[in-house]
C-alpha cells in the first residue's frame, strides 16, 4: 500500500510540546487485493465540530460507520470528506471472449457456407457480433468480501494517519505565526500600561491649563481641579482591562508552548474573544489619542490571531 502525504515535521533535541493541529488536510492511500486496486482520497476543511461524509461504491456502506468511529478516534474537529473508488489494473483482461458461442458461430456459418448460402465468414466480423467478446466478471465480485473489507479498513488506517499528519505540519507552522502576534500584543499592552501610569499627570495639566482659559486667572482653585481629575481618572481608568489583557497574553503562551496533545482551538479562539472585548473597552475608555491607537492596534493585531486560531483543530 502507498500512501501520500508531506514530509513529517519533527523537532528534535528539543522538549515536546503541545500538539497544534490544523483543521485541513488532504491525503490519499492506494492499495490491492487478487488484482482489484481501489484508490482512498481524504480532505478536510474548518468545522465547528467534526462531521464525516462517505463516499462509497454500492455495495460498500458496511463500511460507513467504522469509518466513522476510526475518524472520531484520531480526530476531533473539522468537516472530513472520504471517497473510495475502484480500478482494474490488469486493462487487458476487463474483457473475454465467449469461446463456445463463437464456435457455434463459426459451426452454423459452416453449413451457410457448404450449402453456398453465404461466403467463408471473416474472423474480425465474427469478433465484432453482440455477444461474442464480452465484459469480464466483476473484480469485485470475484473478491473475497471478509479479505477485502478488512483490507479495505487497513488502507483507510493509513489514509487517516497521513491527514493526520499533515494537520499536524500545518499546525506546526501555525504555531511560530502565533507566537509573533502574541508577542506584539504583550509589547502593546506594555506601552499601553507605561502611558496608563501618567495619564493623571498628563490629564492635571490638561485640565489646568483650559481652567485657566476659562477663568482668566493665575490662579486656580487646587480643590476644583483634583476633583476633576479624580472624577476623569475614575471613567478612564483601564487598570483592571490592562490586568486582563495581560493575563490572555500569559494563558495563550501556556497554550501554545505548554505539553501534551489536544484540541485547543476553541480554547485559543475563546481567547481571541476575550482579547477583543478588552481592547475594544480601551478604546472607550481612552481620553487619549495614543491609548485609543494602541487600542486600535490591538483590535487589528486580535483579528489577524483569530483568522489564524480558527485554522485551529
Amino acid at each position: 500500500m502507498r500512501i501520500y502525504r508531506g514530509d513529517h515535521f519533527r523537532t528534535r533535541g528539543q522538549e515536546a510540546t503541545l500538539t497544534i493541529n490544523s483543521m485541513t488536510g488532504f491525503a490519499r492511500a492506494s492499495g490491492a487485493l487478487d488484482g482489484l486496486a481501489w484508490l482512498w482520497e481524504i480532505k478536510s476543511v474548518n468545522g465547528r465540530g467534526l462531521e464525516v461524509r462517505c463516499r462509497l461504491p454500492a455495495g460498500f456502506d458496511f463500511l460507513e460507520d467504522k469509518l466513522r468511529k476510526a475518524a472520531k478516534a484520531k480526530f476531533e474537529r473539522g468537516n472530513i470528506n472520504l471517497h473510495l473508488q475502484f480500478e482494474n489494473r490488469a486493462a487487458e483482461t476487463a474483457y473475454k471472449v465467449n469461446r463456445r458461442f463463437l464456435d457455434e458461430l463459426f459451426a452454423l456459418a459452416h453449413d451457410y457456407v457448404q450449402n453456398g448460402q453465404a461466403r467463408q465468414p471473416r474472423i474480425d466480423g465474427m469478433l465484432a457480433l453482440r455477444g461474442v467478446i464480452e465484459p469480464k466478471d466483476d473484480a469485485v465480485a470475484e473478491t473475497d468480501a471478509e479479505a477485502l473489507g478488512a483490507a479495505l479498513l487497513a488502507s483507510a488506517g493509513e489514509l487517516m494517519d497521513g491527514l493526520a499528519a499533515m494537520r499536524a505540519e500545518e499546525g506546526a507552522q501555525l504555531r511560530p505565526v502565533l507566537l509573533a502576534q502574541l508577542d506584539e500584543i504583550k509589547t502593546l499592552v506594555a506601552r499601553a500600561t507605561d502611558l496608563a501610569a501618567g495619564w493623571p499627570e498628563r490629564a492635571r495639566e490638561k485640565i489646568r491649563a483650559q481652567m485657566a482659559l476659562i477663568l482668566d486667572a493665575g490662579t486656580l482653585d487646587e480643590a476644583r481641579l483634583e476633583q476633576e481629575l479624580a472624577l476623569l481618572t475614575t471613567k478612564a481608568d483601564i487598570s483592571e482591562e490592562l490586568d486582563r489583557l495581560t493575563s490572555h497574553v500569559a494563558a495563550t503562551r501556556e497554550i501554545l508552548v505548554g505539553t501534551g496533545k489536544g484540541a485547543v482551538g476553541r480554547r485559543l479562539d475563546f481567547i481571541c474573544q476575550e482579547f477583543n472585548r478588552e481592547a475594544n473597552t480601551l478604546c472607550s475608555k481612552a481620553n487619549d489619542k495614543e491609548l485609543t491607537q494602541i487600542g486600535l492596534d490591538l483590535k487589528v493585531l486580535v483579528d489577524k490571531m483569530r483568522e489564524q486560531v480558527q485554522n485551529i483543530e
